[in-house]
């Protein structure tokens, strides 16, 4: 799973120290799920809605996800797909074949350079639930686990809710798209509480709905790709959008004085090696923006511009030269940055 803090969330409550009629803070709901953190700021106008009843919402709704498609849990309805053999049809939930459904979507816009059949590589790295020592694995291993990837060989039948593996060994890995699918659902049970007000952030992936408490539109950091900083590279505006950030600078591991990334490119069966450290997508649904942002990564900086203007996305990138680090993004991010 991919343990990626990419984003510093910047609510400017601060500014407002001096004013004499200084609003109430909004509730923040926080807590642990995926493997990382999560937060949640929303708007308190309905007086029904009780903080702690709504946390626990929140954190169910995050426990079922989590044991639907997590591969860190044994029995997980992910785990145990993982279990079946080829050629046989199993259903699933609904809920499942919606993010498998889509991550199959975008593996087609990006000619497999995102692909949730991934996980044997991943795990062969040591990047996996398992826990192996991370060291560059035998170049025959690699070509070996290659053949049991490909979107393309997974079926899905949406008329039956079920897929079906065409390889042995098919490993399904949803932590490049879970997290932004939590952040969706969160998003939904507000709406559905008549919460319009809100910014939701789960390890990175947010969402940002209507205005901040300051009724200005949600402020949020990019993080520069620095492995020992935390510091803002950009800040930008967003409202109504999701937002996801894909980098290679916090997962990863050194051998021989090469790094190598926890993000595996499918075709090559290998971590990434280009100069493209860290991506960010902007999207009307965060398991979307989820998916691109490693979609691109993997693809790299010329291929990734063309397949987010191709598909009309705005994104921005951070690659790493000799001088120091570049920015990059297309015309369609250009509204979205605070100058």
């Amino acid at each position: 799973m991919r343990h990626i803090y990419l984003i510093l969330i910047i609510l400017f409550y601060s500014s407002l120290s001096g004013c004499e009629n200084k609003p109430a803070q909004w509730p923040v709901l926080t807590g642990e799920t995926m493997g990382t953190y999560y937060s949640v700021s929303y708007n308190p106008t309905n007086p029904r809605i009780v903080d702690k009843r709504l946390r626990d919402q929140i954190e169910k709704l995050l426990d079922g996800i989590n044991r639907t498609m997590s591969t860190y849990i044994e029995d997980s309805e992910l785990s145990l797909l993982n279990q079946v053999n080829i050629d046989l049809p199993v259903t699933i939930s609904e809920e499942l074949f919606y993010v498998l459904q889509n991550g199959q979507k975008v593996s087609e816009l990006s000619n497999g350079a995102f692909d949730i059949t991934v996980g044997s590589l991943v795990n062969l790295w040591g990047f996996g639930p398992e826990f192996l020592q991370r060291q560059i694995p035998d170049e025959r291993d690699i070509e070996f686990l290659k053949l049991q990837v490909g979107y393309q060989k997974l079926i899905l039948n949406e008329n039956s809710l079920s897929i079906a593996k065409t390889v042995s060994g098919m490993y399904l890995d949803l932590s490049a798209i879970a997290k932004g699918y939590a952040v969706d659902r969160i998003a939904e049970h507000l709406q559905s509480l008549n919460i319009h007000d809100y910014l939701i952030d789960i390890g990175g992936e947010l969402i940002g709905k209507g205005n901040n408490q300051n009724n200005e539109l949600w402020q949020i950091g990019i993080e520069q790709a620095q492995p020992l900083s935390r510091k803002v590279q950009r800040i930008i505006s967003l409202k109504n959008m999701a937002m996801a950030t894909s980098g290679d600078y916090r997962n990863y591991f050194e051998y021989q004085g090469k790094r190598y990334s926890h993000t595996i490119d499918p075709r090559t069966g290998k971590p990434v090696s280009h100069n493209l450290a860290s991506v960010t997508v902007l999207h009307e649904k965060c398991l979307i923006a989820d998916a691109l942002a490693t979609a691109i990564l993997v693809m790299g900086k010329e291929n990734g511009l063309a397949l987010a203007d191709r598909i009309k996305t705005p994104v921005y990138m951070i690659s790493r030269s000799k001088n120091g680090f570049i920015e990059h993004y297309n015309d369609l991010f250009l509204q979205y940055l605070n100058e």
